[in-house]
């Protein structure tokens, strides 16, 4: 999981500069709508920015929040992960013997 985090952060960070390269190569180019063009680029990457610092401070307080309440109660942990797989694993076995037939 943590490398497709790292992969999208990539892909992101990669868009953020292409944008930004395509700022600084019409930053000569004269013209009402181009300039308006980049006026909401320019914010939608600052919104970007401000949406993506949410995003990774909620994701690590809920990884936090989960590791503490694991800590706590490992058994329970346990037994939620148990029940939770073997529902999806008697739903999916029951997918698959429909699709087998």
């Amino acid at each position: 999981m943590n490398q497709e985090t790292q992969a999208i952060s990539n892909d992101i960070g990669q868009l953020a500069e292409d944008a930004r390269a395509l700022m600084a190569a019409t930053a000569d180019v004269a013209g009402e709508k181009v300039g308006a063009a980049r006026k909401r680029l320019a914010a939608a990457l600052d919104r970007a920015k401000e949406i993506g610092g949410c995003v990774r401070d909620k994701a690590v307080a809920g990884a936090k929040a989960t590791d503490q309440a694991v800590r706590e109660h490992p058994y329970q942990a346990i037994a939620i992960g148990v029940g939770v797989g073997a529902v999806l694993g008697f739903l999916i076995a029951r997918r698959c013997s429909r699709n087998c037939d």
